[in-house]
């Protein structure tokens, strides 16, 4: 019988004692990525703010800001007098230089701390934008490094970057030490967390991919972005928030020593015997007992598909430029890229379009990590019952109708409550949220494992390159005010659509090298997902003759 690594994993445990350390080790990552990439927001609060005049400091915020609110820029306009009773004040035309803060919850932020508000505010920006910076180009680069030089070992990179550029945060002063010190934390705000999802995957059972990863990443992933919100408001002020915010990723170190690398992506680089090492391991830890026969099965089976061709052949088909030379396998990493650039930008566009509620931030942001785990076992049971890819769709069509609806409710009701406002953002933050899971999950099995980690890499960074464009699309209600959530409807439309395009993965053995890849779903018809699944629908049989004509010149 012939051993391939799926069957082996199998007989080695692929949902039991080690899978579930897995699991609990990811939803711990989660937790540390949402605090490490929300305290970027958390630091950036600007609180209400006046500039100071010595008659104002015994009167209430309240009373500060009505005097305010007969000038067009309240927050930076500096008062020469005012009159007793507070009825009349006359402005000054110099500059402020000290300013008077509301305290959101008493919380004092980085922007209050450094007075970048006003004309300085623009150094919190810069700063900003260099740690998206730093996401992309870190995402790139420990994408890419996840293929050659292993998973856990990018990771955990990644990871140290994040430490070192928060550390370094906490003693910044400047606009240059803030911004180099947020660029190099920027380098891991996403790498380590999808290499992690990526592991799990290629090491869990069909299930748990399904069921385990939804709802650990949305639940732990909600509880880091509350414990970022709250802990901040009970420190109180931002340089300890930092400081309590790098101490969790240091245990992360230590996945070094708990978690095994990717058996799979060893095979894809001819170790075999380091895969079986590995998968030796993982029996022992599950307390399954697997004869040396069965590894010697799934050795032959291994090098028989080394046969078809050299050993620096097969090396060089593992690159993620290789894949774009097999017709079938390009156009489905195009299908991937683009969906996935399109989830995130809508992603990014919905969140942002929170302003004017007149809500404490701390307060939106507990709300909207609490719709996280609801959508995490929505998606995890629909794609149970009916596939990865009729969630995907499904999810894409209904979330696009339901927010161009609210759009264009919203432009006929000109004064609609804050309950309300409140209330379409959740539902369109569940719906999104459906949409970006069950996008990743499926984009991560469509990938074979070989450069997987390297094209998931590309997406990201293109999801994250394209997200400038949602500033622009959210101006675009200055002039209708449904504009940007008719844009939405018919990106997540457009979303939809490639997703049909492509095969559906549930019940069906993931493809590990180009060949595999390039053969996966074949004579799978649009619509047939529609069906009812036949569980061994897609074991393959590939010859070395496939394997030797998929084989880059």
């Amino acid at each position: 019988m012939e051993m391939d690594f799926e069957k082996i994993l199998g007989k080695c445990g692929d949902c039991h004692r080690y899978q579930y350390m897995l699991m609990a080790l990811y939803g711990f990552l989660m937790f540390v990525v949402s605090r490490h990439y929300f305290a970027q927001n958390v630091i950036g609060f600007v609180p209400d703010h006046w500039c100071y005049h010595e008659q104002l400091a015994n009167r209430s915020f309240e009373q500060i800001a009505a005097i305010y609110s007969q000038f067009e820029n309240p927050s930076c306009t500096r008062l020469a007098s005012i009159d007793p009773d507070g009825g009349n004040a006359t402005a000054s035309s110099e500059a402020c230089n000290r300013w008077i803060y509301n305290y959101d919850f008493g919380f004092r932020s980085m922007n209050a701390e450094l007075n970048w508000v006003c004309d300085a505010a623009y150094k919190a920006r810069v700063g900003q934008s260099l740690f998206f910076v730093g996401s992309m180009c870190g995402t790139l680069i420990f994408g890419l490094l996840g293929d050659t030089m292993g998973r856990i070992k990018a990771m955990i990179l990644a990871n140290w970057c994040g430490i070192l550029g928060d550390t370094a945060t906490i003693f910044a002063q400047s606009l240059a030490t803030f911004s180099v010190s947020r660029f190099v934390s920027g380098l891991a705000a996403e790498a380590n967390g999808y290499l992690m999802y990526i592991l799990v995957l290629e090491y869990v059972s069909p299930a748990m991919r399904n069921v385990g990863l939804n709802i650990i990443m949305t639940l732990f992933y909600s509880l880091g972005m509350i414990s970022a919100s709250w802990q901040a408001v009970w420190v109180g002020e931002w340089r300890t928030f930092m400081a309590w915010s790098a101490l969790p990723p240091l245990l992360v170190t230590f996945f070094y020593f708990l978690v095994q690398e990717s058996a799979q992506w060893l095979v894809t680089r001819h170790d075999i015997d380091g895969a079986v090492r590995r998968l030796k391991r993982v029996a022992n830890f599950n307390r399954r007992e697997v004869s040396e026969e069965d590894f010697e099965q799934f050795r032959i089976h291994c090098k028989g598909q080394e046969s078809a061709s050299s050993r620096h052949s097969m090396q060089t088909q593992s690159k993620l430029m290789d894949a774009l030379k097999t017709p079938r396998l390009r156009n489905r990493m195009i299908y991937v890229l683009v969906v996935f650039t399109i989830i995130t930008l809508c992603y990014n566009t919905m969140s942002r379009n929170v302003e004017g509620l007149g809500i404490s931030p701390f307060i939106m942001f507990t709300l909207f990590a609490l719709t996280l785990p609801p959508s995490g076992l929505f998606q995890a049971q629909a794609q149970k019952s009916v596939g990865r890819k009729f969630t995907a769709v499904s999810s894409m069509v209904a979330t696009g109708l339901m927010t161009a609806a609210c759009g264009i409710l919203l432009t006929f009701w000109q004064q609609p409550s804050a309950l309300l406002l409140v209330a379409l953002i959740l539902a369109s933050r569940f719906g999104i949220s459906v949409c970006t899971g069950s996008t990743m999950q499926i984009s991560a099995e469509l990938v074979p494992t070989c450069v997987r980690s390297g094209m998931l890499a590309v997406a990201h960074v293109s999801g994250a390159a394209f997200s400038f464009l949602s500033p622009f699309i959210l101006h675009l209600d200055a002039y209708f005010r449904a504009a940007s959530s008719i844009i939405i409807c018919l990106l997540l439309c457009v979303s939809a659509w490639m997703c049909l395009l492509m095969p559906e993965t549930r019940n069906k053995k993931l493809p590990m090298s180009l060949a595999e890849g390039e053969q996966f779903g074949k004579g799978e018809r649009m619509f047939d997902f529609l069906r009812r699944p036949k569980r061994n629908g897609d074991d393959v049989d590939l010859s070395a003759e496939t394997n030797q004509k998929l084989m880059p010149e």
